[in-house]
């Protein structure tokens, strides 16, 4: 018989103690000090992260989890890849566990990166076990319990339990595991990892600078539709935009590429459409015309981008984040504004985000 893992406390058993939503919202506003808690996770395994890597001659890097942690590999994937130069993909765990041999192979050297937030998710714990079947290589899993079933596969293991939730809806755990898969690509690619020690204060002045801007949006009930559009690393996290403001608020939403979105999706917006734009240092003026030809739509645009360069004065709302950090180590401050967005919108429509229907946390462990 399979046992559930079930979570001690239930955000409905305690609907009386606080107000619709806040036990989310207190977990969004708690990511800059988890951020500096992942930081030190890594730093304390930094050393032997890097001599593994060293001593390993790896020709591939798989990313895989479900749901949100499968967009949060799209993005580890272009970190990785650009940074150590050993081609890096992200694979749904799910297609891991049902087709292993069509990806596993025992003749290519893998570094297989596992990521879920409870290290119980069947398909991503299947897929890390076949991979010792059908595959060839090494186990790095980054996780929110260091005792999980998935945890015990891994070679390496990088886990920040402080960051679980009571919520739901992932956030700070998903924004964590972000941070500690940043260092991992700039600490194998031979960057300055620790300059990423800058992280939770701007995100601090981030969400204090956005406050007002996101509540606006949040709470315009005539917005019915939200794309979220990512180049580069960029892209998974506007799809775990995209799942935010779906799981939150049920609002119809997209993530699409950015220039992708213009071949087709964008002939569905309108009026009532919000397109929230992350958009990159390297591609900045591509992606910036691309956002002014979407004004032609009547849709609503955000631009969220490093600095108010020239271009984000035709759009209709700009967010700086103003990081004064690298590119490649910027990537998760775009996340928690727009999780923000989401948590306003779902109160907004009368939704609770600490109480969804549906925990993903609570399912079969093989």
């Amino acid at each position: 018989m399979a046992l559930m893992k079930r979570r001690s406390s239930r955000p409905h058993e305690r609907k009386a103690m606080v107000a619709r939503g806040e036990i989310t919202l207190a977990e969004i506003n708690s990511q800059p000090g988890l951020w500096a808690e992942a930081l030190q996770v890594f730093k304390a395994q930094a050393h032997e992260i890097t001599s593994f890597w060293s001593t390993n001659a790896f020709d591939q890097i798989i990313l895989t989890g479900c749901g949100s942690t499968y967009y949060l590999g799209v993005t580890g994937a272009s970190l990785l890849q650009a940074a150590t130069g050993t081609p890096a993909r992200a694979i749904s765990a799910s297609e891991l566990m049902l087709f292993p041999d069509k990806t596993f192979h025992n003749s290519i050297q893998t570094l297989l990166v596992c990521l879920s937030r409870s290290g119980t998710t069947r398909e991503t714990v299947e897929a890390a076990r076949l991979f010792r079947q059908f595959g060839k290589g090494s186990i790095v899993v980054i996780t929110c319990d260091s005792s999980s079933p998935l945890a015990q596969l891994a070679d390496r293991l990088l886990a920040i339990d402080a960051a679980q939730e009571q919520s739901r809806v992932q956030t700070r755990s998903f924004s964590s595991m972000a941070v500690i898969l940043t260092a991992l690509a700039a600490a194998l690619g031979g960057q300055d990892w620790q300059s990423l020690d800058a992280l939770p204060e701007a995100l601090t002045r981030l969400m204090g600078r956005s406050e007002s801007l996101i509540r606006h949006l949040g709470e315009d009930l005539s917005i019915t539709q939200f794309a979220f559009l990512g180049s580069g690393p960029l892209y998974g996290l506007a799809c775990e935009a995209m799942l935010k403001m779906t799981e939150m608020s049920r609002v119809f939403s997209t993530g699409y590429h950015v220039l992708e979105y213009l071949h087709g999706p964008r002939y569905a917006a309108d009026a009532s459409t919000l397109i929230a734009g992350l958009v990159s240092e390297s591609a900045f003026t591509e992606e910036v015309q691309a956002l002014k030809t979407l004004l032609s739509r009547r849709a609503r645009v955000l631009a969220l981008a490093e600095a108010n360069s020239e271009g984000l004065g035709e759009l209709d709302f700009a967010l700086t984040i103003d990081s004064q950090l690298p590119e490649w180590g910027r990537a998760i401050l775009y996340l928690p504004p727009l999780q923000l967005l989401g948590w306003h919108q779902a109160i907004q429509r009368g939704f609770d985000p600490d109480d969804l229907a549906y925990d993903p946390r609570d399912q079969p462990i093989p």
